[in-house]
């Protein structure tokens, strides 16, 4: 933060303003405004996020500390005013919560009542966004003990004003040896992060994300700091190198990462005159022209900026995955490792996760890159890949090229996955998570974070994709029968499951390059299925279903139903029985994951 900064707080006019006036309102107020104007150009002009938020902070500081200092607390008595949560940690959004306790020694509150209700009333008639809370040392220790989230905001404390010695107390009686040990503080996290991406849908690409709270967002960077800090005692994604929870290459990837969604939250507080965290179609416009976005001649600034949005937020997931993955074997099961069991000459599992038996294994042997996924998908009870693997997986994930994609041996495992009667989905979209999926397929690469503009999807192309396979294996399981009764017998009698999600795979894989998806998809289909050497029949129906994806939805939504032209022409495009039955489920699928609220009987 800065020492010193007098166009953003002067000082000595601030003082002889307050001279001037009877009411010290309208000089806080003042110099809130300018402050708020010079950090809005600052922005503008390109100034380091960093700094901003940095600065941001500093100047509330030297707000609170005058007014603070407006009041009698008996020079030297036991109270405090400290910074805790974002604010704690020194950063402030145009307008963030400003998140303050006031600390005293002992639960005596009624000798500093009146300042306290002064001071408070003073912070509310300036304009000041504060969240507060009053507690004495004794106070903090029992509030952290029985919440997760209070002992998380005291963590991130800084002393604005009064004795440092309160706040050192406050961090001994709430520290790992008094609450919440690393292990149980870690379980906790993870169980609260997993909460707030459920409510997210659990994934990074809804199509008015929560820069904050959404998966991949702000809040997944915090998480792994906290952690950090409640083991190591410290909250520094630098510190994290050295302790060898990232390589420089991560650090540096999430360091860029979190300075890019700081702006976009920056910018978006800035356009809504308030705390906006959700980044609404309203805003996405406007945000992608305040950080310089410019339409060219394949996209529109908007879609320029959110693609960049969504890669950005799915880069952060899966560094959050690989350093939570190395969290828990560091926190959960150090010193408890059971035995190791090998799968192969390649692969073993230790603690119920996969990890290849040798660092060197991807380099020797490429296709073990595409094998991790189908031995996942084999071994439904393998709980998922160890953190050293997710970083193998990710440093040679350059392997994927034009002759490894040609390989009949990649072919083959490829193809294999999507025979396996369990993992699929879950498979594909971690493929897609470590950033396998769209080097093995550059057609799917193009459209990873691809915005769709229209009244019916809510997710990205990609993250629709995955959707779909996931409503087609939905299909095959018990209890689905109810809500989709034809589909899920169907899909029980289709004679090559196989087909009908390499189907949805490629069903909007041609999205957003102008013209036709459908017929562009299928030219993409016949390729896949050529180079995946599938038999002549696989192949045409593959293609076909790609090409006419969209045909019965639009016969029985759009079209007359009680003329027999509009049954005739669909009967001789479909032709067979084994067609109808392939496209119905594709279609249930492909409407399910479009938007779930838009299935009704209508529709059924």
């Amino acid at each position: 933060m800065p020492q010193v900064d007098p166009e953003l707080f002067d000082r000595s006019q601030f003082q002889a303003e307050l001279a001037l006036k009877a009411s010290p309102i309208a000089a806080y107020k003042k110099a809130i405004r300018q402050a708020r104007q010079v950090l809005d150009e600052r922005f503008k002009a390109g100034r380091d996020i960093r700094r901003l938020i940095q600065d941001r902070a500093w100047f509330v500081d030297q707000i609170l500390r005058s007014a603070w200092d407006r009041f009698d607390w008996n020079n030297g008595a036991d109270i405090a005013l400290v910074a805790v949560g974002g604010y704690g940690r020194g950063e402030l959004h145009p307008y963030s919560d400003i998140d303050l306790l006031i600390l005293l020694d002992a639960n005596d509150q009624e000798m500093f009542r009146d300042s306290i209700e002064g001071f408070l009333t003073l912070l509310w008639d300036i304009g000041l966004e504060v969240g507060q809370a009053v507690r004495s040392v004794a106070e903090c220790a029992d509030e952290a003990r029985a919440d997760l989230t209070v002992i998380t905001n005291l963590m991130e404390s800084r002393t604005i004003a009064g004795p440092e010695r309160l706040r050192q107390a406050m961090l001994r009686v709430t520290s790992t040896q008094q609450m919440w040990p690393s292990k149980e503080f870690f379980l906790a996290k993870r169980n609260e992060q997993r909460a707030r991406h459920a409510k997210y849908n659990n994934t990074e690409y809804n199509l008015e994300p929560n820069v904050k709270g959404s998966p991949g967002g702000l809040r997944d960077i915090q998480t792994i700091l906290w952690i950090a800090r409640r083991e190591f005692g410290t909250l520094n994604l630098q510190a994290m190198v050295d302790q060898g929870f990232l390589t420089e290459g991560e650090h540096s990837l999430l360091t860029a990462a979190q300075e890019f969604l700081w702006k976009v939250r920056y910018g978006l507080h800035m356009l809504a005159g308030r705390a906006e965290d959700r980044l609404l179609f309203d805003h996405q416009r406007s945000l992608a022209a305040l950080l310089g976005y410019e339409d060219n001649d394949a996209k529109l600034a908007i879609e320029r900026f959110m693609q960049k949005y969504y890669r950005i937020v799915m880069s952060i997931a899966e560094l959050s995955d690989l350093v939570g993955q190395h969290f828990a074997e560091v926190i959960l099961w150090e010193g408890e490792s059971g035995p190791i069991v090998p799968l192969n000459s390649r692969f073993q599992v230790r603690d119920g996760y996969l990890e290849v038996s040798n660092a060197a294994i991807f380099k020797r042997t490429p296709f073990a890159i595409l094998e991790t996924f189908v031995l996942l998908a084999q071994h439904p009870d393998i709980q998922g890949v160890r953190s050293d693997t997710i970083r193998l997986l990710r440093d040679h994930r350059y392997l994927i090229d034009d002759i490894f994609r040609q390989d009949l041996r990649n072919t083959s495992l490829f193809i294999e996955l999507f025979k396996c009667k369990e993992g699929i989905h879950r498979n594909l979209r971690r493929m897609n998570r470590y950033g396998i999926l769209g080097r093995y397929l550059p057609e799917f690469g193009h459209i990873v974070g691809q915005m769709q503009h229209d009244l019916f999807h809510i997710y990205t192309v990609d993250a629709h994709t995955l959707n779909v396979i996931k409503y087609l294996r939905k299909l095959t399981k018990p209890g689905v029968a109810e809500k989709y009764p034809l589909a899920s017998k169907l899909v029980e009698r289709l004679p090559k499951p196989e087909l009908i999600y390499i189907a949805g795979l490629y069903h909007d894989i041609a999205k957003g390059r102008g013209g036709d998806h459908s017929e562009l998809g299928a030219v993409d289909a016949e390729q896949f299925c050529s180079r995946h050497k599938l038999p002549a029949w696989d192949t045409r129906l593959v293609v076909w279903l790609v090409e006419n994806h969209l045909v019965m939805s639009t016969t029985a939504q759009r079209k007359d139903l009680s003329d027999p032209q509009v049954i005739n022409d669909f009967a001789q495009l479909v032709g067979d029985e084994t067609h109808l039955d392939y496209l119905y489920v594709l279609t249930v699928a492909d409407i399910n994951a479009t938007n779930p609220t838009l299935w009704n009987s209508w529709r059924a």
